[in-house]
């Protein structure tokens, strides 16, 4: 059987695989809108269900971008933060400042 890694050298390992870095903003991004989703519909006090009439989605839909599962359209942004009666906001910012 193969020696034990730590978890930290194992990520440094992934990591360092062409593309990886890529892969991995692309999943934090599809986290960070997902979470900002849920947090703000618990807020409401609504389920998936309701957000998904309210934003024309099906339940499903709502649950795999809660859970980071899509990395969603604009007009999909637009949709949810509608019907989380929000204004959605779209910004760039230089990668030194990003977190």
């Amino acid at each position: 059987m193969g020696e034990r890694r730590a978890w930290a050298d194992k990520r440094d390992e992934i990591m360092s695989r062409p593309g990886a870095g890529a892969a991995y903003e692309a999943a934090r991004v599809r986290f960070e809108l997902g979470e900002a989703v849920r947090l703000r519909r618990e807020e409401l006090g609504l389920t998936q269900a309701e957000l998904a009439d309210r934003s024309g989605l099906k339940q499903p839909a709502v649950a795999r971008f809660e859970a980071g599962g899509t990395m969603p359209t604009i007009p999909m942004l637009e949709r949810l933060a509608e019907a989380l009666e929000m204004r959605l906001s779209v910004q760039f910012q230089p990668l030194r400042e990003a977190s």
